[in-house]
């Protein structure tokens, strides 16, 4: 193989170099030849070659930073759910043909390269996915950010099907290692737990505090690049891993102690071992706030570390620095950046508050008060004594401001107070979060309402000049050039590549081609095809033969009550009971497939798992009705599982209860593909709605309103039931035990819930869905209209990128811009 004219090959972009860097990687890196290398082996070298091109527009990234002082952006997030990289990367860097021809004429496939990456844990559900998101935008916007994060050692969990239960087994995504990630050793902070605190005066006369900790961890730096689209920026992901302070007791191991020369690096680690390890017990509870605690600390020690070594001082570093928080879970920043400012950096406490408001917004995603998180006050103040004593001050002067504004109103001042009294005592952090901050937003236009006028009621009232909405999105390099390459190529093939950077003002040229006959056989053999890929994934990992040619009805999403998988049950097994009764109908041949998690201490969630394939297992086996409905639950949804789903669907399931969701993206996502969506006006349903069009989006349901309503005048889930035969018949077959071998005992919390309580008015919504369904079976008989609809979600969903949420922040909340930075030669 003859070398490149140039000399380094480690960043140059043509296929002849890039097949070079692989081998070189392949020999140096990975020590193999190609005759024994694995094809991990393979997919690491393709990985670190392209790393070696992220990491060189990364170097001009960060020189630019530091020479030209932009403000930045820091993005405080609990979860960073990024997927697989190498195909993103390769999309983003502008490689992925070069990249296929060079693995190619090494003899090796692209596309099995691309299956053999793990799927990084770090992340779950909609939080983490839109946080991934925010970073390709950040990126690709030219805007310079960091996203801060944990290292989770195991994830959530990986995802198993027994017997139709879910059962959690270890995420070992790193067992083969990281080739994306970047250790930092040298960026490592100490961050502190438990002791006492002591007042005393300085030598200046100043009233001081010392924090005396019972206990310390050492948060050590991980870093992920990411590149922006077809830029030169690349901004960082900045994942902290904990490690023990000392992590071996050489005196306790020759004492024959060998169990503690090891303890404290044991206990340390744990902190970044799992994903929202189960807080069910105070251990638990004790875990999460330490995890939360110390990812807040490590980044603001960071950032501070950075301020100071641009040559900026810390009064002014509200002007250089933005941060975010992604919801409650990094809402202790606020106290810590009160900690640091003041006790370490010796602050007057005006100014340090000063910086901390200007400094801090926050993202509420939330319309759940049990989500909005609340510390046991005892176990707050065992763990964080210095930050209660901030949160004390902090509340103090606070709620002199509420009496002042609302005087004789001791009920608002209670429920702002930073500490819930109502009985056993909290701290909420979603109040410090709200005071802490400059700015608090929804993520969509429905949730930053009910924000308003429910859950953040008060805090609207005292300063309603904070509160803005700012709709999510998600990236479209991502769910649409990566994970539906083929409509993707379709889409540019008639109105430019220009949409993949600016969805919002180019997808909806393709209004012009909705009646070019050639365009719309293009669009229905691409989505043909789609499905057909699904369906042989879900032979390989269930067993079960689906018909490509059948409507595909999706839900994937995290497994919750309000996001009412049930009530998608409900509707299957009424569907099993029509042909049943009427074994000679011509039906509409449909799939309907499942996929979520559910946490791992919710059992009313895992129980609606145990019934989905429980239901499955019946229908799929009964002869009446074969090939006419078939049911799948497809196990451990994640990003490269959403791949494959998301273009596959023709329709997709928004089926929560009005006023639960805050936003949703999965919506987004199946919209983006092509799916038409049967959906509540819930979340961005709304707005989706309004952009695709009324007529191009299967409503149904309670509002918002209507179900507030009908809670307040006294909501009776029996007289829905008693009303509808066909509910009373698919609830009673749960309830006989037909989707259990006879068993009456296994789905009856399920049953008594829906008649006693039905929290998530199922059975008010039931028949409203029923009808709605009949309504996308007549339309999908008409698979001309349906395409026509298909083709004008995917131009009219421009405006739910990630890049115009992006902007929004940029301009209303952070007050940045992006920056020029201009590409050096390849040397």
């Amino acid at each position: 193989m003859k070398r490149p004219a140039h000399d380094d090959i480690r960043v140059a972009m043509d296929t002849e170099a890039i097949e070079h860097s692989i081998m070189d990687n392949l020999n140096c890196i990975q020590g193999r030849v190609p005759r024994t290398a694995t094809r991990n082996d393979w997919y690491m070298a393709v990985a670190y070659t392209v790393r070696d091109r992220i990491l060189h527009k990364w170097m001009q990234t960060i020189e630019a930073y530091m020479e030209n002082k932009e403000k930045s952006v820091s993005y405080l997030s609990a979860e960073f759910l990024i997927g697989p990289q190498l195909g993103s990367n390769l999309i983003n860097l502008g490689m992925y043909d070069a990249v296929k021809c060079a693995v190619s004429r090494l003899g090796q496939n692209l596309d099995e390269l691309l299956e053999q990456e793990e799927e990084p844990g770090l992340g779950n559900g909609g939080l983490g996915r839109l946080a991934a998101c925010f970073l390709d935008s950040l990126a690709s916007l030219k805007i310079l950010g960091v996203g801060y994060g944990i290292r989770y050692e195991f994830g959530i969990f990986d995802q198993e099907i027994r017997d139709g239960w879910q059962v959690e087994t270890t995420d070992k995504w790193l067992r083969f290692g990281n080739p994306w990630e970047v250790p930092r050793p040298e960026i490592n902070f100490t961050v502190n737990f438990g002791g006492h605190t002591e007042h005393v005066v300085d030598n200046d006369g100043r009233f001081r505090v010392r924090w005396i900790p019972h206990s310390a961890v050492r948060g050590v730096a991980c870093d992920i690049a990411v590149p922006g689209y077809n830029v030169n920026v690349v901004n960082l992901l900045r994942l902290w891993k904990a490690e023990a302070a000392e992590s071996f007791d050489f005196r306790a191991f020759n004492a024959g102690d060998y169990y503690g020369a090891v303890e404290d690096k044991v206990s340390s680690e744990n902190i970044t071992k799992v994903l929202y390890p189960n807080d069910e017990t105070s251990s638990g509870k004790q875990l999460r706030l330490q995890q939360q605690y110390f990812f807040a600390s490590c980044s603001l020690q960071d950032l501070i570390r950075v301020h100071l070594s641009r040559g900026n001082a810390l009064k002014d570093f509200h002007t250089c620095n933005a941060i975010q928080l992604n919801d409650t879970h990094p809402s202790i920043a606020v106290a810590e950046m009160m900690r640091l400012l003041v006790d370490v950096h010796g602050m007057d406490w005006d100014s340090a508050w000063n910086v901390t408001r200007n400094t801090f917004s926050y993202t509420n995603h939330t319309l759940l008060p049990e989500a909005l998180e609340k510390w046991p006050l005892p176990l707050f103040a065992r763990l964080l004594p210095r930050h209660l004593e901030i949160i004390f001050e902090i509340n103090r002067r606070f709620l002199d401001e509420v009496r002042t504004k609302f005087p004789d109103d001791d009920g608002r001042a209670a429920r702002l107070s930073f500490i819930d009294e109502s009985g056993e005592k909290f701290v909420r952090m979603a109040n410090l979060a709200c005071v802490g901050s400059h700015a608090i937003n929804g993520v969509a236009a429905l949730h930053t309402e009910l924000l308003q006028r429910d859950v953040l009621r008060d805090f609207y009232e005292l300063s309603p000049e904070k509160f803005l909405n700012i709709t999510n999105g998600v990236t479209p390099r991502r769910w649409l050039v990566l994970s539906n390459p083929k409509l993707a190529q379709l889409i540019t093939s008639r109105i430019g590549e220009e949409w993949i950077r600016n969805a919002e003002e180019n997808l909806e040229k393709l209004e012009a081609f909705v009646q070019d006959r050639d365009f719309r056989n293009e669009w229905q053999a691409i989505k043909h095809e789609n499905k057909k890929r699904l369906a042989a994934i879900i032979k390989q990992r269930t067993g079960i033969t689906v018909d490509p040619g059948s409507l595909f009805d999706i839900q994937a999403k995290r497994l919750h009550e309000y996001k009412r998988q049930h009530l998608n049950a409900l509707h299957v097994i009424t569907q099993y009971n029509r042909i049943r009764k009427n074994p000679n109908e011509n039906v509409v041949p449909r799939t309907v497939i499942l996929s979520g998690k559910a946490a791992p201490g919710y059992f009313m969630a895992k129980l609606i798992i145990k019934l989905l394939n429980a239901a499955a297992e019946v229908i799929n086996n009964d002869k009446d009705v074969a090939g006419r409905l078939k049911v799948v639950f497809l196990p451990d949804f994640n990003v490269k599982n959403a791949h494959a789903m998301y273009p596959a669907a023709d329709l997709s399931e928004q089926i929560s209860t009005a006023g639960k969701e805050a936003s949703g993206t999965g919506n987004m996502k199946f919209s983006m593909n092509g799916a038409l969506t049967i959906g509540t006006l819930d979340g961005a349903n709304i707005e989706i709605r309004d952009a695709v069009g009324a007529e191009n989006f299967f409503l149904f349901g309670l509002t918002a309103d209507e179900v507030a309503a009908l809670r307040t005048n006294g909501y009776d889930p029996r007289k829905y039931v008693e009303a509808d035969a066909e509910l009373r018949e698919a609830i009673a077959l749960i309830s006989d035990g037909y989707f259990s071998k006879g068993d009456r005992s296994l789905f009856k919390p399920l049953v008594d819930s829906l008649l006693s309580n039905d929290e998530y008015m199922l059975t008010a919504d039931y028949r409203p869905y029923l009808e709605c369904q009949g309504k996308v079976n007549a339309l999908y008989r008409d698979r001309e209209q349906w395409t026509t609809m298909s083709i004008l979600n995917v131009a009219r969903i421009g405006m739910f990128s990630s890049d115009r949420s992006i902007r929004e922040y940029a301009e209303k909340i952070w007050n940045v811009k992006p920056m020029t930075i201009t590409a050096s030669p390849v040397i």
